[in-house]
Formats: C-alpha cells, sequence, structure tokens
C-alpha cells in the first residue's frame, strides 16, 4: 500500500504563519518553513489590546499571533517595532475618545470598555483584510478591491459570494452567438458595420473607449467569433473593471457603499451588474424592487428615496424557485430581484447572494452612474449583460451611485417610481 503511496502530496490546511506559529510554540527549529535558533524567539504582534502610561513610560498589552490570549503580556514602547499597528491603535483610539468624550488625548489608563472597543476594532480590521484578500483572489479584472470600515464594527457581509459573470439555473439557457465579424479595424473600417451594424445598431465607442450612445440604445460589442483581438476598440465591458474600487461602510445609515480611488473620465465603462437569472412571471414582480428598510432624504430634490442595505447579487433560476425566493425575501423585509425589461419583462436577476462589487453601490437622485444593455456572445434581447458608465467625471474619492429607480430610456428618480412591496 505505502509503495503506491510513493511520490503523492496532500495538502495542507494550515497557512505558512500557522505552521511557523506551532515550531515557536513547540520550540522547534524547522529550516523549511525558515525557523531556525536565530529566530526562534521572534514573535510577531497580532493586535494591541490596552494602553497605560506609568510615569512618561507608555505600554501596550500586546496579543502575540499565535498565542492565546492569556499569554498576552504588557510591554513598553520601545520593545515594539510595529509601526503600523501603533499608528492605527492610537489613530482608532483618537477617534473613540473624541466620540466619546470629545478630546483626543489618551488618558493614563483606559477603562474596559474603550479597551475592549479597540479590540474589536483590531479582530474587524483583521477580518475585513482577509475578506479584501478574498475579493481579490477571486475577481478576474483589473481594477483591485480595498475594505474600508472607519464607522462601527460590522465586519463583512456574512452572506454574499463573489462572481465574476452571471450564474445561470435551471431551465434557463443561454445560447452563444454562432458567427462574428471579418473587420480589420472594427472601429475605422467595419465591414457591414462590425456587430452592431450586423444587428442594426449603431458602433456604441470612441476611440477612447467611451460610450457615445444615448441612454437606451443598446450596445452590441464584438465577441468570440469574431475575427478582431483583444485590443478591438468594440471590447469594452468584456474585458471587465479596469479601475480600483474602495467597498466602505457609509456614516450615514445606508450600509456598504462604493467609492473610487481613480479619476473615471465621463462615458468611461465602469463596472458590470452581474447576477443570477431567473424566470419571473409571478405578481412579485415590479420592475427593480427593493423594499424601503431606511429611508433618506434626497438633497437635491426633496424627495424620499431608497436607501437600503441589501444590495445587487447574482444568478439565474427558473420562475418558480424565483416566487419562492421572492416570498421569502418580502418576510424578510427586503426584496432583491431587478427585472430584464430591454425588450419584454421576462427574466429577472437575483442579486441576494451572488454578486460582483456592483453588489454595494448606493441608490442616489443625482447619480453618476447611467445603465445600459451590452449584447457580446449572447444576442438574446430578454437576457442583456447589464454595464454601468460614468454620466460625468467622477473624481478620486467620489461615491459610486445609481439610481435603483431609472429605467434605461433615462427616466429620473421620482418621475416613474417603482412600487415597493408592502405587507
Amino acid at each position: 500500500m505505502a509503495e503506491n503511496l510513493k511520490g503523492c502530496s496532500v495538502c495542507c490546511k494550515s497557512s505558512w504563519n500557522q505552521l511557523q506559529d506551532l515550531c515557536r510554540l513547540a520550540k522547534l527549529s524547522c529550516p523549511a518553513l525558515g525557523i531556525s535558533k536565530r529566530n526562534l524567539y521572534d514573535f510577531e504582534v497580532e493586535y494591541l489590546c490596552d494602553y497605560k502610561k506609568i510615569r512618561e513610560q507608555e505600554y501596550y498589552l500586546v496579543k502575540w499571533r499565535g498565542y492565546p490570549d492569556s499569554e498576552s503580556t504588557w510591554e513598553p514602547r520601545q520593545n515594539l517595532k510595529c509601526v503600523r499597528i501603533l499608528k492605527q491603535f492610537h489613530k482608532d483610539l483618537e477617534r473613540e475618545l473624541l466620540r466619546r468624550h470629545h478630546r483626543s488625548k489618551p488618558p493614563r489608563h483606559l477603562d474596559p470598555s474603550l479597551a475592549n472597543y479597540l479590540v474589536q476594532k483590531a479582530k474587524q480590521r483583521r477580518a475585513l483584510r482577509r475578506w479584501e484578500q478574498e475579493l481579490n483572489a477571486k475577481r478576474s479584472h483589473l481594477g483591485r478591491i480595498t475594505v474600508e470600515n472607519e464607522v462601527d464594527l460590522d465586519g463583512p457581509p456574512r452572506a454574499f459570494v463573489y462572481i465574476n459573470e452571471y450564474r445561470v439555473g435551471e431551465g434557463i439557457t443561454l445560447n452563444q452567438v454562432a458567427v462574428g465579424c471579418e473587420c480589420q479595424d472594427c472601429l475605422w473600417a467595419p465591414a457591414g458595420g462590425c456587430c452592431p451594424g450586423a444587428s442594426l445598431h449603431k458602433f456604441a465607442y470612441n476611440d477612447q473607449g467611451q460610450v457615445r450612445l444615448r441612454a437606451g440604445l443598446p450596445i452590441y460589442e464584438c465577441n468570440s467569433r469574431c475575427r478582431c483581438g483583444y485590443d478591438c476598440p468594440n471590447r469594452v465591458v468584456q474585458k471587465g473593471i479596469r479601475y480600483d474600487l474602495c467597498i466602505f461602510r457609509t456614516d450615514d445609515g445606508r450600509g456598504w457603499g462604493v467609492r473610487t480611488l481613480e479619476k473615471i473620465r465621463k462615458n468611461s465603462f465602469v463596472m458590470e451588474y452581474v447576477g443570477e437569472f431567473s424566470g419571473w412571471t409571478t405578481p412579485y414582480r415590479v420592475g427593480l424592487k427593493r423594499r424601503q428598510r431606511e429611508g433618506t432624504v434626497c438633497a437635491l430634490q426633496g424627495l424620499q428615496c431608497d436607501s437600503l442595505l441589501g444590495r445587487l447579487g447574482e444568478q439565474i433560476i427558473t420562475s418558480e424557485e424565483a416566487e419562492r425566493r421572492g416570498q421569502i425575501y418580502d418576510r424578510q423585509g427586503a426584496t432583491y430581484l431587478f427585472d430584464l425589461d430591454y425588450v419584454e419583462d421576462v427574466y429577472t436577476v437575483d442579486a441576494a447572494y451572488y454578486g460582483n462589487i456592483s453588489h454595494f453601490v448606493n441608490h442616489s437622485c443625482d447619480p453618476n452612474l447611467q445603465v445600459y444593455n451590452v449584447f457580446i456572445d449572447n444576442l438574446d434581447e430578454r437576457l442583456p449583460r447589464i454595464a454601468f458608465f460614468a454620466t460625468r467625471t467622477i473624481r478620486a474619492g467620489e461615491e459610486l451611485t445609481f439610481d435603483y429607480n431609472m429605467q434605461a430610456s433615462g427616466h429620473p428618480c421620482g418621475l416613474q417610481p417603482v412600487p415597493f412591496l408592502t405587507n
């Protein structure tokens, strides 16, 4: 039996750092893990738990990585080389002191509730960092994702799976396009109008990749059967997100939001809204359906607008499954169903569980994103891909928003309100 296993290997469920910690706990050297007698007793700070000042000496209660809380020790500041952790600890401490006592200078001893808050904040940061790493490991697009919460102690969403493309459920078939263009240059010398012309529509982009069609007109991009290559100017949405974006916690009760870390030019593609398709022919079907959990007044128009913690998720399911989910969401007080109504209301995207970063984009009555219907490898007009383009130049650091009630034709919030489901 052993002979048959020769040359086999088994993946270790522990990380490299965890194995190093085990070596240090057992006081064992391991050259393969980089643990030698020279660094065997080097310990890494996981986070700081407490603070005190005796005479003029500052001390910190240190939680050591790989050791239980009971092994935490008080250390003078000069013993600590973790500059980043020290800076973040004092930043969190000062912010919480301002919130509680309207002063930022730390006392000589922290009260237990404040020390406990700092521990919870440190644990939250570690959880958000792990989630950020998971999101970036799963993304297939160029743009990186960062995560930030300087508002409360909420960690990563519990029921959210990051995906890059639509999920198709039972009973729905996406028919792949059968032919592609034969253009030498799709922008300047399109053969037969290129892919848009073949569908009797206009070419969507200029030479900078900015959309030049008015909202409501469809975008037909080159597909997998086209002669042109990856750098074709008619391949924009399919290349994915190219801007670095940040998922952040809003400070006005709207839950998570998304902001750009880079300047985005007007009419540029920003992100695609992917999800789970469903066939939907029930009374729950009311366009973009969101039960209002929390309302905020639109400062621009004074209108009561949706400000919801629920977000867009993504897969394709049958009408029976969609109806079942709709009833569940209604009982929970939030509905996550978005109709694909470019030509007719046949299919719906369920945004409750699967999604990309668009899952966290908030509503605004004065949005900086506009929805366009896009067709690439599937030309069924009932199943468009949904893409967000910038309505204006968006500054770095600005939140990204779209109008949950806006139609593809561009009707603004409040003029054609979408009804809410009520008990």
